[in-house]
């Protein structure tokens, strides 16, 4: 087995910034103090101490007043975007809206519960609102009208785009129009480097039928699979109805509790900080490796890199090379909701260190050229 020392693969958080001692001492504190909780199961709504942070996490971010009660603990955000397309869906074959390039995991859950995609465009502000409403009104008059529309609103991945907040307002009217709920997925929301934050839907609008989805795993750890679900009555009861899991992990909920004890913003801001380190080393590698050869996204937050490649790249030949040379990537055909076999890649740089970051972009520019199949010069000036 080849050994990959270039892993631009996988979405993780950086491990340098891994709060361990901080961590274990609040460990020692919890166990100790919430054994009686940890001898029961945590229920619905999982352990009030991280709700109550979570919640007025959101509140501080989105200047609205956001109750505890109305969010829910669950085991990653991958178990939220499961249990609410659960709850949203009547039967298979039920439609529902997605970026025409989203998260592999969401793509991968939707075709397990047999959901019809419907696949939207994309551009640099996010979903093309007015490529939505044409396919609502088509199938509307074809009685064909999607349960939902999915959305990564900020920080999108793959692509690191970001809603405006205009965009968002038009969206909220779209679905009105129809009676839709908005999925609204922000696992990435507080990993932000610089320019302006957006608000998030259910601070724009107070429609009960709206699900919000968010998660630890990028601004901590994803190990300790601490996601949440925050959605108003009668929608948070209906989600509730639908787990049969007794609940999240109480432990890992106490734990980072005590560690947020005093808010998510000072980690937060540190862990930003070497993160935007990494990107900018990715984009300079970019700029200096593959500029008259490639485009990519310049994300404002996030932990990813969209990279549009030309035609005449031997895709399947790119990621075999890369392998046997100790590199990996994500190719664009798992982030299509078809499977479709397009010209792109996604580089994630959390996780690797800036040697790695320095190295590995060379290496991957060095295996591309050597992929192709002309020496033609680029036909794109954009990612579309």
């Amino acid at each position: 087995m080849t050994d990959i020392r270039y892993d631009f693969g996988s979405g993780r958080s950086n491990p340098e910034t891994f709060p361990v001692a901080e961590l274990q001492a609040a460990a020692v504190k919890v166990i100790e103090r919430e054994a009686d909780a940890l001898n029961n199961y945590p229920g619905g709504l999982g352990h009030a101490g991280l709700r109550k942070i979570m919640a007025d996490r959101e509140s501080r971010r989105e200047g609205v007043t956001v109750d505890p009660d109305h969010l829910a603990l669950t085991n990653g955000s991958m178990q939220a975007v499961t249990l609410a397309a659960e709850t949203l869906q009547d039967a298979p074959g039920d439609g529902v809206i997605v970026e025409e390039f989203s998260y592999p995991g969401t793509l991968a859950a939707y075709r397990s519960l047999k959901l019809d995609m419907v696949g939207i465009p994309l551009d640099e502000e996010g979903m093309q609102l007015d490529a939505l409403a044409e396919k609502l009104e088509e199938l509307n008059a074809a009685n064909r009208l999607p349960k939902f529309i999915y959305t990564i609103t900020t920080y999108q991945n793959p692509t690191g785009f970001v809603m405006p907040k205009a965009n968002r307002l038009r969206l909220i009217d779209i679905a009105r129009r129809y009676e839709l709920p908005i999925v609204e997925d922000n696992c990435y929301g507080d990993v932000h480097y610089e320019g302006p934050e957006e608000p998030a839907i259910y601070a724009l609008d107070d429609d009960p039928r709206h699900i919000y989805l968010c998660s630890l795993s990028k601004i901590l750890a994803p190990g300790l699979r601490l996601g949440y679900i925050l959605a108003r009555p009668p929608m948070l009861e209906r989600l509730l109805n639908r787990r049969n899991d007794a609940g999240s992990n109480t432990l890992a909920a106490a734990i980072v509790a005590e560690f947020y004890k005093d808010g998510i913003a000072s980690h937060t801001k540190f862990g930003n900080a070497a993160l935007k380190i990494k990107r900018d080393l990715v984009l300079e590698g970019l700029e200096n490796e593959l500029a008259d050869l490639c485009v990519w996204s310049r994300p404002v937050g996030g932990l990813f890199i969209w990279v549009r490649l030309p035609e005449d790249v031997d895709r399947k030949q790119l990621h075999e090379l890369c392998v046997s040379r100790g590199l990996t990537y994500l190719p664009g055909v798992v982030f299509h909701y078809q499977n479709a076999n397009v010209p792109y890649l996604r580089l994630a740089f959390g996780h690797l260190t800036q040697e790695q970051i320095s190295n590995g972009i060379p290496l991957l520019a060095q295996c591309l050229r050597e992929c192709r199949t002309s020496n033609e010069a680029r036909s794109f000036e954009g990612l579309f």
